[in-house]
């Protein structure tokens, strides 16, 4: 099948590889302009784009798609489909009616739940059980097209945004390649109206640790915050990162260590005990508790976030 593929990160780019092992034509490929990265902040291209130049493919890079120029770029080749995942860019109505038959979506949860931006990680936070791909027929709205195909995937009990994004890349590189094998024999469902959920951007503050929170709620932030944006707190007023954490039983009060030894720091919340496991102080590297106290010494009653 002749398609375009618009897409940008990891994610993407395992799609667009499936996709060119199975066989398909894939006559252009749209991603985000390169940005800046590291600490020489050069200029760094998308996954995407590094994939589909390996692989000979034409790529542009435009800033919008809403100029005549840059829809241009996809009326030209007139494709049958264009392939959209974690792109980054809002496909107007002109582009979204030129494929013959039209664009679809590769979206990372089971919707209506989690419509938006940051579905993975809302997942997490908010303590699902199962999560998914979604293959979606794509219209103006915000993640309301009609549904093409649905993928579960259980979410494991120490799942992190990492772990998650990994395991739903390889299910949405499948699901969209078996989608287009049987595109003329699914049906367009509409979307239930009942269960919409949005999962809004991700912000850096969400990251900030309120030790008054329930445990159980601030170690599903934990994992689902890991690597984007982090959670973070204070230890004697110099920022700490906790990267992996746990739930206990017991009660102290918020914020303050009631013992720290090489199984965990452990931290009263406003329900429950969180045991901190893997930290970074500023500059530092990520350390296990028994490495990280070996270094820099924690006494039970201190207060973390102050």
């Amino acid at each position: 099948m002749k398609l375009i593929f618009a897409g940008t990160p990891v994610f993407a780019a395992k799609a667009l590889e499936a996709l060119l092992d199975a066989g398909h034509e894939v006559a252009l490929v749209l991603t985000q302009p390169d940005r800046p990265a590291g600490r020489g902040m050069k200029l760094k291209p998308s996954p995407v784009k590094e994939l589909a130049l390996a692989r000979g493919l034409r790529v542009e890079q435009p800033l919008t798609l809403r100029t005549p120029e840059a829809q241009a770029l996809v009326a030209e080749v007139g494709c049958e489909v264009m392939v959209v995942a974690a792109y980054g860019l809002i496909l107007p109505k002109a582009v979204l009616d030129m494929p013959l038959r039209g664009c679809l979506n590769i979206h990372a949860s089971l919707l209506p739940r989690w419509r938006g931006a940051a579905p993975i990680q809302r997942a997490i936070e908010s303590g699902d059980a199962e999560t998914g791909i979604t293959i979606m027929q794509m219209d103006v709205g915000l993640d309301t097209g009609d549904m093409l195909s649905i993928h579960r995937v259980p979410l494991a009990a120490d799942e992190t945004a990492v772990t998650l994004h990994d395991k739903l890349a390889d299910v949405g590189a499948g699901a969209i390649v078996s989608t287009l094998a049987q595109l003329d024999a699914l049906p367009p469902v509409k979307q239930p109206e009942e269960g919409v959920t949005y999962a809004a951007k991700l912000d850096k503050e969400e990251g900030r640790i309120d030790w008054t929170l329930p445990a159980g709620q601030l170690g599903r932030r934990v994992r689902a915050f890991n690597p984007v944006p982090g959670c973070h707190t204070l230890l004697h007023g110099e920022p700490l990162k906790v990267w992996m954490a746990s739930v206990l039983p017991g009660q102290a009060a918020p914020g303050v260590v009631v013992r720290a030894d090489a199984d965990g720091v452990v931290v009263g919340t406003g329900e429950g005990l969180l045991s901190l496991t893997l930290l970074q102080v500023a500059g530092g590297k990520r350390l296990a508790a028994r490495e990280f106290l070996a270094g820099h010494a924690i006494a039970a009653g201190v207060r973390l976030g102050e």
